[in-house]
Formats: C-alpha cells, structure tokens, sequence
C-alpha cells in the first residue's frame, strides 16, 4: 500500500493519510499550553477581516478560514483536528493580533432551559451511535 503525505508549503511533509498528522500538537502552539484569553468550549469568534501579520502560518489560516460567521470553539477544535488546548492557543493569538473577535456564551438564567438538557445529550448519543 502506498503512502500518500501532503506537503506544506517548504516542501516538508506534514500529513500522512495512513498516520495522521506528523506535526505535534504542542509544536504548532510553540509549546504553549495556555492561552492568553479565556475561552469555553462554547465561546463563539469571528473574523474581523483583518489580515493578521504576526500570526501566519497553516493552522492559522485554516483557523480563520472556518471563522467567516460566528462558529464555537468546539467546532473549530473538531474541524482542524487538534486538541481544544491548542485550538485555544491559536484562537488566543489570532484575537490578540486583531484577527478575530471572541464572545463568551450568554449565561443559562434559572428560568430557561438547561445547557444539559438530559434528551438532547441522548439524542446526540443516538446519532453518533448511528454513524459507528
């Protein structure tokens, strides 16, 4: 069977279809595991249309490509396959150069539903049942 790597811009592998991604999580945060904001997995960021000048790169651009509209953390950490630490490293570095903006999840009041509505959890369980 053939190994099939996509290559990065140098030239350097950093994908291989068989293994995954070749690059370490905590190299493309430059070792950082704590982001300079807080961010919940539930906070919502956008890009703000400006082009970020210290914060380039791969992951940085396929961060800001998925932030066109309001998108949480969560789905960001999920389509770019990194862990949510990282994400949030990224995230942290694209708002303090302008990039993007970021808002916290409105608080649940006790007279609304619950963020942990019990039916809804199962309902997504049962989807993800249903694709295994």
């Amino acid at each position: 069977m053939a190994v099939r790597r996509r290559r990065r811009q140098g030239g350097e592998p950093w994908y291989d279809d068989a293994a995954g991604r070749l690059v370490r999580p905590y190299t493309i945060s430059n070792g950082r595991t704590r982001p300079t904001a807080h961010f919940d997995l539930l906070t919502m960021v956008m890009a703000t249309g400006r082009r970020p000048v210290s914060c380039q790169g791969p992951d940085y651009a396929q961060v800001l490509g998925l932030c066109g509209g309001p998108v949480s953390v969560a789905e960001i950490a999920a389509h770019i396959r990194l862990p949510a630490v990282v994400t949030k490293v990224l995230l942290a570095d694209l708002v303090d150069c302008g990039a993007l903006t970021a808002r916290a999840p409105a608080a649940v009041s006790a007279g609304s539903a619950s963020r942990t509505d019990r039916a809804l959890l199962e309902a997504v369980l049962n989807g993800l049942r249903k694709r295994l």
